[in-house]
């Protein structure tokens, strides 16, 4: 069986030089990004608010650093391979995926970020139909009212019933964070509605402890894996 790697980069880090901070001087985000990213990346990050266009660079930059490591080659040898389930393949949004010398990566991939925080994950060699999700949410993104019943399900919310305060924003991060990675492993994304998404007890979907994950300890993720039948 395919082994799951997990890689996470704290806030305000220039991925893939380790206690650079960005703007330091030694690799600024936008040099960085200039140097690695695609024309159809950098196209993209353009269209963005500066805070959006900083976390998407740093997180394009982190996931080619983490493939090419895993793949053994330099990350300026690959290229973005995204393929969006509605608008297909070459986008510059969708499932993440990479391209050297013209030829598809073996590696299956997925991202995630959360207040600064940037989570990876990566199969290699990945059996047929495998498909990959991993999410992180910080337990403060879930503090509004109607989030129950806009995200959870009725056994979802009553599994939280009783919980206040951090415990009960703690129990919506982690069933947010779970429904989230599975929702990729579909690829439908938000247009699936989430409090139609059973992630209490799914056997597709676990939980990343903050050993596995390098999150904070108070950050909720999940990872799901499944097969897929081809069409779907």
């Amino acid at each position: 069986m395919s082994q799951l790697m997990v890689r996470s980069v704290p806030p305000f880090r220039v991925p893939g030089a380790p206690g650079q901070a960005a703007g330091s001087g030694d690799e600024p985000l936008e040099a960085a990004a200039r140097t690695l990213l695609d024309d159809v990346e950098l196209g993209r990050a353009r269209d963005l608010e500066p805070r959006p266009r900083e976390a998407f660079l740093a997180g394009r930059l982190a996931l080619r650093r983490f493939a090419a490591e895993l793949l053994g080659v330099p990350a300026a040898d690959l290229t973005a391979a995204y393929d969006c389930p509605q608008c297909g393949p070459g986008s510059a949004h969708g499932r993440p995926g990479y391209a050297l010398r013209g030829e598809p990566v073996p590696l299956l991939l997925s991202l995630s970020r959360s207040a600064g925080w940037i989570l990876m994950a990566a199969v290699a060699d990945p059996s047929p139909g495998l498909r990959l999700g991993v999410d992180v949410q910080d337990p403060a993104g879930t503090d509004f009212a109607g989030f129950d019943a806009l995200v959870l399900g009725a056994a979802e919310q009553a599994s939280l019933r009783g919980l206040a305060a951090a415990e009960l924003l703690a129990g919506r991060a982690r069933l947010w964070a779970r429904k989230e990675a599975w929702l990729k492993v579909c690829g439908t994304g938000l247009r699936t509605a989430p409090d139609t998404v059973e992630a209490l007890e799914h056997p597709g979907i676990r939980d990343l402890p903050p050993a596995e994950s390098g999150l904070p300890a108070h950050f909720a993720a999940a990872v799901a894996l499944a097969c897929v039948p081809k069409g779907d």
